[in-house]
């Protein structure tokens, strides 16, 4: 199968993905128990802001013309307008955007020379101690859950000793500012996937190792040094770049925990209110952000591996 035809297959499989998603996430709002307009307007609510909400939320219409109203907006950009700010929802996201992208690049940009580095050191060292050390740690790390590594990390490092800043709060989103707040955080953020991509990496640098086409660069004298990064890396980097956009969605929850633990004010920040407060809009906004990314950052995952192992892609 040439790329091209790959890249429109998943390109169409992606579409129908993101239209799945945005479909459950209507339903789901609107499966909602109580009458939204009543709990968005408060304790005491006053009955002509009920009457202007529900004209808002468009609750006298069927809810299939709601529905197919909603697509269309999507399909021109629009995610409607947030009931509690009265902004453009687009304009919530994207003020609170910052930091969320920040953490989650920054942790992509440490992740990926670190989890590969240990990765190939270890499959080096194949049943060495280095290799089995690093085994024993990546299993003990990945077991802890986000939300405990992230508390205990603040406690003991930000409280107890006063090394690094245990939240974020008087930054005011600006976290370049003052940089030693992004040290926790980050730290939250690559224990699991580090552990997880440094053992793909072992795993897929052994079996490329063992291969047929490496043991024949072997006996054509080619150099150790380019058969591990000529011939052997491409292929066992396939399944890895895979795996990077797995961590890609995890990140979208984990940042969620690391804004909520160390008060960031990001995109997990602005979800959790949204939830709280019964946004419609700013949660299905939210929402079909996440899955847009989430597809994007698959498909060129797909693309990306097709390119360095094509027989790999194409079986899946």
């Amino acid at each position: 199968m040439s790329l091209p035809r790959y890249a429109a297959g998943r390109l169409m499989l992606g579409g129908g993905q993101v239209a799945g998603v945005a479909t459950a996430v209507f339903v789901l709002t609107e499966a909602l128990p109580g009458d939204a307009a009543v709990v968005i307007a408060g304790d005491q609510p006053d009955p002509e802001r009920i009457a202007l909400l529900r004209a808002q939320l468009e609750l006298d219409r069927p809810t299939g013309e709601r529905y197919l109203d909603w697509l269309v907006d999507l399909l021109h950009g629009d995610l409607g307008v947030s009931l509690v700010s009265q902004r453009p929802v687009t304009e919530v996201l994207a003020a609170t955007a910052a930091p969320t992208v920040l953490l989650a690049a920054a942790t992509l940009l440490l992740l990926v020379p670190l989890a590969v580095g240990m990765g190939m050191l270890a499959a080096r060292r194949e049943g060495g101690r280095l290799d089995r050390s690093l085994s024993a740690v990546a299993v003990g790390l990945y077991a802890v859950p986000e939300f405990a590594l992230a508390i205990l990390l603040a406690a003991l490092f930000g409280v107890h000793l006063g090394w690094f800043p245990p939240t974020a709060v008087g930054t005011d989103g600006d976290l370049l500012a003052q940089p030693a707040v992004l040290v926790l955080p980050l730290l939250v953020l690559l224990a699991r996937p580090v552990c997880s991509i440094s053992r793909l990496t072992r795993a897929g640098m052994v079996d490329a190792v063992r291969s047929e086409y490496v043991a024949h660069a072997r006996r054509l004298g080619v150099p150790a040094r380019r058969r591990w990064l000529a011939h052997a890396l491409p292929n066992a980097l396939a399944p890895v770049v895979q795996q990077l956009a797995r961590t890609t969605d995890w990140l979208l929850g984990g940042v969620i925990v690391v804004e909520a633990v160390f008060v960031i004010p990001g995109l997990g920040t602005a979800l959790v209110d949204a939830v709280t407060a019964r946004d419609v809009p700013t949660v299905q906004g939210l929402c079909v952000l996440v899955a847009v990314t989430t597809v994007t950052v698959n498909l060129a995952a797909d693309l990306v591996a097709f390119r360095l192992a094509p027989r790999t892609a194409g079986a899946r």
